[in-house]
């Protein structure tokens, strides 16, 4: 009886080590890198993403990129962002990287606000499936032009399904009620383009311009840090649209830093001003996304 007392007390033991080597090794997983191509997360063909996990992510500590390509919201494609996955791999490797695609508008079909509710589900399906991914809801929203005016969009005016910890906007339209209106240079092909992505002109439906702008939605809660990078020489999109987000967000005491490039145009900058402006992307994340 003593024998088989003793026994069951030394088994004890070596029955929680057991368990705990089992423990160990079930919560240390090595992912490794992983690439995934036209993710669908909606029912149209455009509604699709391209997803890049780094090695080694953890829901704990691998930050998520979204990347918004730009195009008036009527062109462009993800791959026009393809080039610059691997510059953000290298220099955020601590990131997992989605680069979406979205419905384009193309009057009447997919007209406002099509493209801004694609962004939202699109982040919705990224937020649904982090534990899948082992990816965190540390997000940050990259985009350009038309992708960087549904960055901003979807920062400011959202805080569901997650509030993004930061906001890179390229020469990204913030006041689409003033860009139609003071179009730059006065060229009316701008405000043409604008109102065709909108489906009406601002005579017609003016709240549904103000409900699109960015600078509509920044309060001192609703904010999120936002480094603004532009062009002096923009022949679309005035440098004035970034300097409203900024002066916005510095009233409303949310981090942000202007960048402005007076020689650069729209988006055809040239080498040395792309490396500056990733250099001060990365510092920018790194003082702000924690």
């Amino acid at each position: 009886m003593k024998f088989t007392r003793y026994i069951a007390v030394f088994a004890i033991p070596i029955f929680i080590l057991s368990c705990q080597k089992n423990v160990e090794v079930i919560e240390e997983p090595q992912a490794a890198a992983q690439t995934m191509l036209n993710v669908s997360y909606g029912s149209d063909a455009l509604q699709n993403m391209d997803i890049y996990l780094p090695a080694k992510r953890t829901t704990a500590a691998t930050k998520v990129c979204i990347m918004i390509h730009g195009g008036a919201w009527t062109t462009g494609d993800k791959a026009d962002f393809t080039q610059y996955v691997d510059t953000i791999k290298r220099r955020l490797p601590e990131y997992a990287i989605f680069n979406i695609n979205y419905r384009l508008s193309a009057k009447p079909a997919n007209i406002f606000p099509a493209q801004e509710n694609d962004v939202k589900a699109a982040i919705q399906f990224i937020y649904s499936n982090a534990s899948q991914y082992l990816i965190s809801k540390d997000f940050i929203l990259l985009g350009a032009s038309a992708g960087a005016h549904l960055a901003m969009l979807q920062g400011y005016k959202y805080s569901t399904p997650v509030k993004p910890k930061a906001i890179v906007s390229l020469f990204g339209p913030s006041d689409l009620l003033d860009m139609y209106n003071n179009p730059v240079d006065n060229n009316p092909l701008v405000s043409f383009f604008l109102s065709e992505a909108v489906g009406k002109i601002p005579a017609q439906d003016a709240a549904l311009y103000i409900n699109s702008s960015p600078v509509s939605f920044i309060t001192n809660t609703s904010g999120v840090p936002t480094i603004l990078l532009h062009g002096g020489l923009d022949p679309l999109v005035n440098a004035s649209q970034s300097v409203k987000v900024k002066d916005k967000l510095t009233a409303a005491g949310i981090a942000n830093q202007y960048v402005y490039y007076p020689s650069a145009g729209h988006g055809d900058w040239d080498n040395a001003t792309y490396f500056d402006a990733f250099n001060k992307i990365v510092a920018f994340l790194k003082a702000n996304v924690n």
